[in-house]
């Protein structure tokens, strides 16, 4: 697309894809689920004409970047460490970081867990909430919205793999992807069901196409959802 260019990185034992296009400061771009570098696409070559170096990374677990098969190895600590070898591989001392979704929440741990690193941070959907050292994230969840909440619904490993299976990718994708409904997602047991959005249509809204939601089954017909949802099964950690 418009000269973005794609390669394959060594960072922290892993081998991660990336989207990249422009020279200057570097600008890093971070998905969330289930998504892919491709939520960047317009975004990079805007950055890249304006005099940056825009990057956009499938993490860890996602599309053409390694999916290690342990849960564990989805912990914070972890995604972070992808993050910063990325710079240490590209040479980047600092970057303007720009997150969405998972991605804006480990946007925040790499800026605690190394502001140097960091310029400045747009972070567009999820501000940042300190632990509570009294009560682990999933359980205050659960207090909260109950047992088909989605975070918690997403904990047992092969369960949700499952229910998303038997409606296919392509209808999780849409379901997700085009979404408008406000309030805590609920995901009754047993089946993915209406699932995030239950005004889910044929039609799709103008903003995303019949190719870009293609884009987006195919490599997850590859994958799978498991290396998203590992990110939710280290939440209480």
């Amino acid at each position: 697309m418009e000269g973005i260019e794609h390669r394959i990185v060594e960072v922290n034992d892993i081998k991660m894809h990336i989207a990249e296009k422009g020279e200057g400061p570097m600008v890093l771009l971070l998905h969330g689920f289930p998504e892919l570098w491709y939520s960047w696409r317009y975004q990079i070559v805007t950055l890249s004409s304006h005099g940056y170096h825009a990057v956009a990374p499938d993490l860890r677990g996602y599309g053409d970047t390694d999916a290690p098969a342990s849960v564990s190895s989805y912990t914070c600590f972890h995604i972070v460490g992808d993050l910063i070898a990325l710079l240490d591989n590209l040479g980047a001392h600092q970057v303007f970081l720009v997150a969405h979704d998972w991605g804006a929440a480990i946007g925040w741990y790499l800026c605690m867990f190394r502001p140097d690193k960091v310029k400045a941070y747009v972070c567009l959907s999820v501000p940042f909430i300190p632990r509570n050292p009294n009560t682990k994230t999933v359980d205050g969840m659960h207090a909260l919205y109950g047992d088909d909440y989605y975070v918690c619904r997403f904990q047992e490993l092969g369960k949700m793999e499952a229910e998303m299976n038997e409606v296919g990718t392509a209808y999780v994708m849409k379901n997700i992807l085009t979404t408008r409904k406000i309030g805590p997602p609920i995901l009754p047991k047993g089946e993915y069901g209406i699932g995030f959005n239950p005004d889910t249509t044929e039609t799709l809204p103008s903003w995303l196409t019949e190719d870009d939601l293609a884009y987006f089954v195919t490599k997850f017909e590859k994958t799978g959802f498991t290396g998203g949802l590992n990110y939710y099964r280290n939440l209480n950690l």
